[in-house]
């Protein structure tokens, strides 16, 4: 059914929901993410909506899984579409086989610009923006009876290429030429918020908004997130966040009961009929969100708690529960939440017991780049693709590398903290790698162009401000491991020092870009390089490294090389150089499992017999 016709009709007493999925990058996590959707299913969202990668980049995953929701689960889906790097041909397939599928929304969006946009693919000059997107799709018989949602940023697009005015001009552009629905980025300065709805209904704008709430999950995530997004943060909420950013149990209850009281406001003060839940791929948070909110029984049957007074057509008024209902119990919150989650019947693909980092840790602890790749949140996506990193900013701090050299010389700035990201790391250097510095700047300077590592770790306090994480009053531990780029004849090397005196200490990973992958790690094993003692609780194991992740994250880098190249015309120093390394280095992965001997990986790279580094 349509979104817009369900909004209209809804009989219900309180506000509506919808949550937002994305396609995992790995077969298990995609599988088990369909157990964790019909689970949620319980809630009765009035829909659910899947993400897509820029320029198709997860196309045929995005169509199953919105494929699966609508058919198998039984929720109306909306398909997020993008299109920036589509053609009309893609376009046309990706609405043809949504409606197969009985998709009956599409959320337009333009997408990301593309990185190196003058020297992208050819991209159809019909499909520049999110309002070429809706008159396309209202404009051809075919398709103009999708129901077409448009996206809007309260705080500002990270493009900055109009003010606030200019931008709901944008945004009115595109309801005229026919969006049905608005879903907005995330954000969390309500007052703003209202502030800005108020200035859109005041251009005439009357099509329903529905704003995109994001419980807090970690101190780290927020942080990044916020800056992807150009998020606007509350001192207030900073301070708050400050005092209690090392402890992730305190952090994610505070982003529960924030939720709760941000959804109240935005829902009453701005006459707001529903809200869109960014989910991440995570559970709990949501569910207990759910429930601080009395918009569903913990035996997950919505129920009817606030009441609503209807007003002037398409406004309502919501008498509140009392601040003591707003603040919830963090602990009787989750243990309520989980109770009808933990009674469901787990499909025989999802972890349980016994499993590394098995299903009930799945939304306690990272679940991205190093998190379990059994995970439905495996993959730490950027929400609707939000550009890391502007084009021009890019070539101001990277240059123009045209040799290898030049290449070591960016990773050892940045590095040096002399610039603040590369391709593979849109942050500075943090903290805890600085404590290996010597040992990075010395196998970088060899042309080991590293792009991930930590040092080990012994029995740190869990509310140490550099290497803590988990709730407070346990204990975390860590085995040292370093990923790099490598020429063909390292990696025989490496490979030829760990089979010889690595003593079963030492486990490598190595792949290249035409899909070959070494390894001394049996097909079933693997690497909890992070784990975590806390009082109560059973070790949790947060940081896993294993075939499948490593896979995963092998495809990922080297499309970096191959986007990084993009910036730079065919035929050029610049583009041969990124080309040549995508095609010919290899990326490797080495964890040495003695993590009581702080310096054991280093000891084995650079001394002993055959050192691979001097």
């Amino acid at each position: 059914m349509k979104l817009i016709d369900k909004i209209v009709n809804r009989c219900d007493a309180y506000p509506f929901y919808t949550f937002e999925f994305f396609p995992p990058k790995t077969e298990q996590g995609f599988e088990n993410l369909l157990t964790r959707i019909s689970r949620l299913s319980s809630l009765e969202p009035l829909a659910v909506s899947v993400t897509w990668g820029a320029g198709g980049s997860t196309m045929d995953r995005s169509l199953d899984l919105a494929g699966l929701a609508q058919k198998d689960f039984g929720l109306d889906t909306i398909m997020h579409l993008t299109c920036t790097n589509m053609m009309q041909g893609t376009v046309d397939e990706a609405l043809r086989t949504a409606k197969e599928r009985g998709i009956q929304n599409i959320l337009a969006l333009r997408g990301d610009p593309p990185r190196g946009a003058e020297y992208w693919i050819p991209v159809d000059p019909r499909f520049s923006h999110g309002v070429d997107l809706v008159k396309y799709i209202k404009s051809t018989p075919e398709f103009s009876d999708l129901c077409v949602g448009v996206a809007a940023y309260p705080d500002g697009h990270t493009d900055k290429d109009a003010d606030e005015d200019g931008e709901i001009e944008h945004l009115k552009a595109k309801v005229e030429a026919g969006a049905d629905f608005i879903i907005t980025q995330l954000f969390y300065d309500v007052d703003n918020f209202l502030r800005w709805v108020g200035k859109v209904r005041a251009k005439g704008i009357q099509i329903p908004i529905i704003p995109g709430i994001m419980p807090l999950q970690t101190y780290s995530s927020f942080q990044r997130l916020t800056k992807l997004c150009g998020t606007r943060v509350p001192s207030d909420l900073m301070a708050d966040l400050d005092a209690i950013k090392h402890d992730d149990q305190k952090v994610k209850d505070y982003g529960v009961t924030l939720a709760v009281k941000m959804i109240h406001r935005v829902t009453t003060e701005g006459n707001i009929p529903g809200v869109h839940f960014c989910t991440l791929n995570l559970e709990k948070s949501v569910q207990r969100v759910i429930e601080g909110l009395q918009w569903v029984s913990s035996k997950g049957t919505p129920r009817v708690v606030n009441k609503l007074i209807l007003n002037t057509p398409g406004t309502v008024t919501q008498e509140l529960p009392q601040e003591s209902e707003l603040l919830i119990s963090p602990h009787s919150a989750l243990d309520s939440a989980t109770s009808q989650l933990a009674t469901k019947t787990s499909s025989d693909s999802e972890a349980g017991k016994g499993e590394v980092n098995n299903a009930a840790t799945w939304d306690e602890f990272p679940n991205g780049r190093f998190g379990d790749y059994k995970s439905p949140a495996y993959g730490d996506p950027n929400p609707w693709n939000s550009s890391v990193i502007p084009h021009q900013q890019s070539l101001k701090q990277w240059g123009h590398p045209k040799s290898p050299d030049d290449l070591t010389n960016i990773f050892l700035r940045h590095l040096r903290s002399e610039i603040a990201t590369t391709p593979f790391s849109p942050s500075p250097l943090s903290p805890e790698s600085l404590m290996i510095f010597p040992h990075l700047e010395k196998l970088t300077k060899n042309g080991w162009w590293t792009v991930g590592s930590q040092p080990a770790v012994n029995g740190a306090s869990s509310a140490d401000e550099m290497l803590g994480w988990g709730p407070r009053g346990g204990y975390v531990y860590q085995k040292c491991f370093v990923e790099f780029f490598v020429e063909p004849d390292v990696v025989e090397r490496i490979e030829k020092k760990i089979r010889d005196h690595g003593g079963g200490w030492v486990d490598y990973f190595a792949g290249n870009f035409e899909g070959e992958c070494q390894t001394n790690v049996p097909d079933d094993g693997r690497n909890a390089v992070t784990w975590g003692v806390f009082p109560g609780q059973e070790v949790a194991q947060s940081t896993i490294i294993e075939r499948e992740s490593f896979l995963a994250w092998k495809e990922e880098a080297f499309s970096i090389w191959g986007e990084w190249a993009s910036y730079y015309p065919p035929g050029s120093p610049e583009r041969e150089v990124l080309d040549g390394v995508k095609r010919r280095r290899w990326l490797v992965s080495i964890v040495h499992h003695d993590y009581q001997t702080l310096d054991a990986l280093w000891t084995f790279l650079f001394e002993g017999e055959d050192p691979l580094v001097r």
